[in-house]
């Protein structure tokens, strides 16, 4: 394994030195070794480890993996945040998800889906268990109704990772006539609704609704389409993280430069990107900071801004 001085670099130092220490100081494990994994070339068997940390007997991730709730049972939102990780970890390495220990966590984790869906296949975010933990003020009895936000970008994810599972099926059919039935939604239910769109195996219909998303962004509430904009918001970074990713046509040239300027300009004093809503605690606060300052270090360096 590699290792690095990690020390708090000067204002004068480079974008990623800071960012990388901040999350070497800060930043949870799981965070740590996938910057590592990125960054320096580290073994990505590390990362499956620090995921494997959050999982639970039932084959769900928990455990505050997404750290607004602190809640340790299973939950929609943190298996979506374990194939995050994960996806991130395999980018690169084709047939990685085949090796059996990773193959085991995610054909469990669809297990669970199942286990918990409604009938048709939906999944919520979350449930009330958590109510009993600390948690962000907009952790609400919203997050407990089965919807886009999480199933589409659940089985978009699953898709990409090229799985098969009874539950998957389910929770793609339900998507599709969610979608034909209209979109009304806002921002983070169309990030999901694009996650689907780019990787739902038939690429006809996904084509077909695809040319739509542009139009439901316009008009979706927490789309940040200005980057002059410092309200919370769904980004067209987020939507295109990557000058390679499905999604970037949607934007021009100097959109995305804007957000690219804006993003590299937010990063604060202690070389981490700041958050702009309230979670539970100090921990949450740095855990967070720590998600979204990797984010924004792997989105810079995707467009050579580092």
């Amino acid at each position: 394994m590699s290792v690095r001085r990690a020390t708090i670099p000067a204002m004068t130092e480079d974008v990623l030195a800071a960012g990388r220490a901040f999350l070497d100081r800060e930043g949870r494990l799981v965070e740590r070794r996938l910057a590592a994994v990125l960054f320096d070339g580290d073994d990505p068997a590390g990362v499956v480890d620090a995921v494997r940390a959050y999982r639970n007997g039932d084959g769900g991730f928990g455990h505050g993996l997404e750290p607004d709730k602190r809640c340790p049972a299973s939950l929609p939102i943190d298996v979506e945040c374990a194939l995050d990780v994960l996806l991130a970890a395999a980018s690169g390495r084709p047939g990685w998800f085949g090796r059996p220990d990773r193959a085991e966590l995610v054909a469990d984790a669809c297990a669970w889906l199942g286990s918990v869906a409604a009938p048709d296949g939906a999944v919520p975010l979350a449930f009330p268990v958590m109510e009993t933990y600390p948690r962000a003020d907009h952790w609400t009895d919203w997050t407990y109704v089965p919807g886009l936000n999480p199933t589409a970008g659940l089985a978009g994810r699953l898709h990409r990772i090229g799985v098969s599972h009874a539950w998957l099926d389910r929770a793609t059919a339900w998507t599709w006539a969610k979608l034909e039935s209209g979109v009304d939604e806002d921002a983070h239910t169309l990030l999901e609704v694009a996650q689907f769109l780019a990787y739902a195996p038939d690429r006809d219909r996904a084509a077909a609704t695809g040319v739509h998303l542009g139009d439901w962004l316009a008009k979706a509430a927490y789309f940040r389409a200005d980057p002059a904009d410092p309200a919370y918001g769904v980004t067209p970074l987020h939507l295109a993280p990557a000058p390679d990713s499905p999604w970037r046509g949607l934007f021009g040239d100097a959109v995305i430069e804007g957000h690219l300027d804006r993003l590299a300009r937010d990063q604060q004093a202690d070389g981490g990107w700041a958050i702009t809503w309230q979670p539970p605690g100090q921990a949450s606060t740095l855990e967070y900071r720590g998600v979204e300052t990797l984010r924004a270090l792997r989105t810079l360096r995707a467009y050579g801004r580092i």
